[in-house]
C-alpha cells in the first residue's frame, strides 16, 4: 500500500473509478453520505465517478449482483479502478481478501477513502477522524 498522489504524477486525464458499497443497515440518508463521501474523494483528486454499486443484502456472497456488476465494469476501457469508503466495504476477512484479489486482477486499481491505520506522532487531518487517513492502493 502506499500514500502516493494519485493522478498528479501520472499522465492520465480524468480517469475513470467505480464506487462500490456494502449498505446493509442504516437508511436513505447514511447511503447518501457514502455515495458523497466518494464522490468528494474523487472530486479532490481529479477522478470521474463512473458510478457506485450498492449491496444490500445481509447474506455475503463473494459473487453478488453489485459485485459482479462492478467487476463487469471494471473491464470497460479506460477504467482507473474501485474506490471504497473503507475496506470494511468489499466483505468480512476472507471474502473481503478474494474480492481485493479480483479487483486486482482486473489490473485497476483499489482506492480506500478511509484507512482505520493509526498513524504514529500525526494528528488527523480536516474531516477526518484521529487516526484516519485516506490512501490509495494497489
Amino acid at each position: 500500500m502506499d500514500d502516493e498522489l494519485i493522478t498528479e504524477r501520472r499522465p492520465v486525464a480524468f480517469p475513470q473509478v467505480f464506487g462500490y458499497l456494502r449498505h446493509i443497515t442504516g437508511g436513505h440518508a447514511r447511503h447518501a453520505a457514502l455515495v458523497e463521501c466518494l464522490t468528494e474523494y474523487c472530486r479532490r483528486h481529479e477522478l470521474t465517478l463512473g458510478g457506485v454499486f450498492t449491496d444490500r443484502d445481509a447474506t455475503v456472497a463473494i459473487r453478488s449482483a453489485a459485485f459482479v456488476g462492478l467487476v463487469d465494469a471494471l473491464q470497460l476501457t479506460d477504467t482507473y479502478g474501485v474506490i471504497v469508503p473503507a475496506l470494511s466495504h468489499l466483505g468480512p476477512k476472507g471474502i473481503g481478501a478474494e474480492r481485493r484479489r479480483q479487483i486486482t486482477a482486473s489490473s485497476t486499481r483499489l482506492l480506500v477513502v478511509r484507512s482505520f491505520t493509526p498513524t504514529r506522532g500525526s494528528e488527523a487531518s480536516p474531516g477526518t477522524g484521529a487516526g484516519v487517513r485516506p490512501r490509495g492502493t494497489t
